[in-house]
Order: C-alpha cells, then sequence, then structure tokens
C-alpha cells in the first residue's frame, strides 16, 4: 500500500521546473557515509547489518528531512516493489539485489532518501529538478548533520569521511547531472563530447547509474573522484562540465530545427508522437527513444498535443516496475508492452485535450 501511495505522488525531481530543465532533467547529491563501530556491509554478517539498520532508522526518525517520511525494510519487499524504486532513483540495483537486512528511507516528493547497507552503511541522496547541484547539496548536507547527531560516523582527520570503495573516501560525495542529449546524438557528435569531459574528471553512465544502460538518449554525468577537492569544489566542476554540455545540446538543436534540415527533424519527432498515439504493444525502450524525440519538439516549442511535465511524468511511469504497480500483479513482458501502449496513449490524448482547452 506504501508503494502504491509513492506511485501516485508527483516527485519533484521529474516535474520540469530547474534551471535548463529542457536539457537537464535532475541534479543528484549522494554522501557516503559509513558507521565508525561496525564493519563496512561486504564484511558485516546479519547481525551487524541488522543493527545498523535499525540504527540509521532509528537516527531518520528523528531528522526533521525525513521523520514525515517513509522507511523500508527492503526485504518485506518483493522484486517489482524493489524494481519500482530503482525506477524511481531511491536505491540502487545493487541493493535492490541483495535486499536482506537493507532498507530506505524515503522523504516527502522522494527529494530526500537514505539507503541503508548499500556498499556503505549509508549513502544520503538529495534529488530536485534541473541544474541545481548547489541547491540539492545544500539540502544533502543539512540531512548528513541532522544524521551526525546520532550517529557516530567514521571519520578520519587527514582523509576525510571512510568509505568501502576508495574513489568515495574523502567527502563521500557523488554530484549527477541526468541530461538529455539526443541533439549532440542526431548531430553524431556525442562521443567525442562525452570523451572530451572525461579529461576534465568527470565520467558517463547510463539511465540508472553505474553499469546501466544508455536510453532515450539520457545520461548521466558525475565526478569521478570525491577525495582532494572539497564539496563545493566538486559541485563546482560537475556544473561547469554538464553548463558546457547544455551548451553544445542546445547549439546542435538550433542547427536540427534551421534550414534545410528542420522538415527531416519535423519527420522524426511528429512520427514518434503518432507512434505514442496509437501503439498497441510498444517496450520501454522504444517508448522512451519516441518519449526523447517529442521531448526534444517540445523544448523547441513546437505545438504539440503534449507538454514537458507529461512527457517527463511518462519516462518515469512507463518503466517495467512502474506498469506492473499501477496493474497491481506482476506482469509478462508482451502484457507490460500493452499496459505501457494503453498508458501512453490515454495520457497524451488527455493532457492533449486539456492543452487545447
Amino acid at each position: 500500500m506504501l508503494l502504491h501511495n509513492m506511485l501516485s505522488s508527483k516527485m519533484g525531481w521529474a516535474s520540469p521546473t530547474g534551471p535548463r530543465h529542457e536539457v537537464v532533467l535532475s541534479s543528484r547529491v549522494r554522501l557516503a557515509r559509513n558507521l565508525s563501530r561496525h564493519p563496512f556491509p561486504a564484511r558485516a554478517g546479519k547481525k551487524v547489518l541488522a543493527a545498523v539498520l535499525s540504527e540509521a532508522f532509528s537516527a531518520a526518525a528523528r531528522c526533521p528531512s525525513l521523520k514525515e517520511g517513509a522507511r523500508i525494510e527492503l526485504d518485506e519487499a518483493d522484486d517489482v516493489d524493489r524494481l519500482f524504486l530503482v525506477e524511481r532513483h531511491l536505491i540502487s540495483n545493487l541493493l535492490a539485489s541483495q535486499p536482506v537486512q537493507r532498507g530506505v528511507a524515503v522523504g516527502e516528493r522522494d527529494v530526500l532518501s537514505l539507503m541503508v547497507n548499500e556498499e556503505d552503511h549509508l549513502r544520503l541522496q538529495a534529488i530536485d529538478s534541473g541544474l541545481a547541484l548547489k541547491e540539492v547539496l545544500t539540502q544533502a548536507l543539512k540531512l548528513d548533520n541532522e544524521l551526525g547527531a546520532s550517529l557516530d560516523l567514521a571519520f578520519h582527520p587527514e582523509w576525510g569521511f571512510l568509505a568501502a570503495c576508495p574513489t568515495n573516501t574523502g567527502t563521500g560525495m557523488r554530484a549527477s547531472c541526468l541530461v538529455h542529449l539526443i541533439g549532440l546524438s542526431l548531430t553524431g557528435q556525442i562521443n567525442s563530447t562525452l570523451e572530451e569531459l572525461s579529461r576534465h574528471g568527470v565520467i558517463t553512465r547510463g539511465l540508472y547509474g553505474e553499469g546501466t544502460k544508455v536510453m532515450g538518449d539520457f545520461y548521466q554525468i558525475s565526478n569521478a573522484v570525491a577525495l582532494g577537492p572539497t564539496e563545493e569544489e566538486l559541485i563546482a566542476g560537475v556544473t561547469t562540465a554538464v553548463s558546457r554540455l547544455v551548451d553544445a545540446e542546445s547549439i546542435a538543436r538550433r542547427e536540427l530545427s534551421t534550414g534545410s534540415r528542420k522538415t527531416h527533424l519535423e519527420d522524426l519527432v511528429y512520427r514518434s508522437l503518432a507512434v505514442l498515439f496509437s501503439a498497441r504493444l510498444i517496450s520501454y525502450e522504444e517508448a522512451m527513444q519516441h518519449l526523447s524525440r517529442v521531448r526534444m519538439g517540445l523544448s523547441l516549442g513546437w505545438a504539440m498535443p503534449a507538454d514537458l511535465n507529461a512527457v517527463n511524468e511518462l519516462v518515469v511511469l512507463a518503466q517495467p516496475a512502474h506498469i506492473q504497480m499501477l496493474a497491481g500483479k506482476a506482469l509478462e513482458p508482451q502484457d507490460r508492452d500493452f499496459l505501457r501502449a494503453t498508458l501512453l496513449r490515454r495520457k497524451l490524448r488527455r493532457d492533449g485535450m486539456e492543452a487545447l482547452g
């Protein structure tokens, strides 16, 4: 019931309201923290993991930022429930695959959350719309201070916060932005652009993070290491890199939407819109491809029977676990494809009628 309630709630990061939201869907800051009296999760037995989970949830209940939210023990959730949380960017694939004595605390609008017993004892997260890394860092550090008031965190005066992975030691921070780079993809510039970025201390991942696939030309851009620079310096570096990406993407979109190229782009975008309005079976990967193109058309100000809010929402709702949560049961792939196509048609038509008045 709790997760079904989350299904109907609006996620802050999916609203097209933040700075540069036409290209940057969301900004996220994660902080890796460990408890000083316990071995890291990879070396901890069930009793230790249970103790950490209990301490973390008790601390979360006392945090003003999380006390009104939900606390979920993952071994009490089924496979679809855990995948649902992955799709909402609240837990990682790693945490979903090892649910025993693991959990997550989630705040309002999914903006703040706390993973327990993933690679580290604690992974604090703040996520919101647009290019807003400074703002989400402020929220993450506020939660960090609240948790630190009642938990003894592992900290070394020379090395900083201790983490299971050396790349997270120091600040323990991973700052990332989910960016939509369809223009660079269509102009054939995406690989060279991302290779250039890699020389400036940032890395690129797929839609759900490390080891996941790029779909719909959505990429996660984040800092490569956490040791050395301060949190503010790391945020500035990622913000600069993403700002350059946004500028390059904006130029690519303008090039594609002017002169002789415009007709080809219009054909691509409106064909995708027709598929979304008409398909009876559609996979998530195909849906992402067509939603990506329609999203580009909307960002260019083209008149369409949809808006960015609806498209962003469908990027989330069309995911496999979300479709099964809507159905209230596990579904075979073809049944998911059928329900997904139905959802896309109904929501686009409803929103299209509202847009027309």
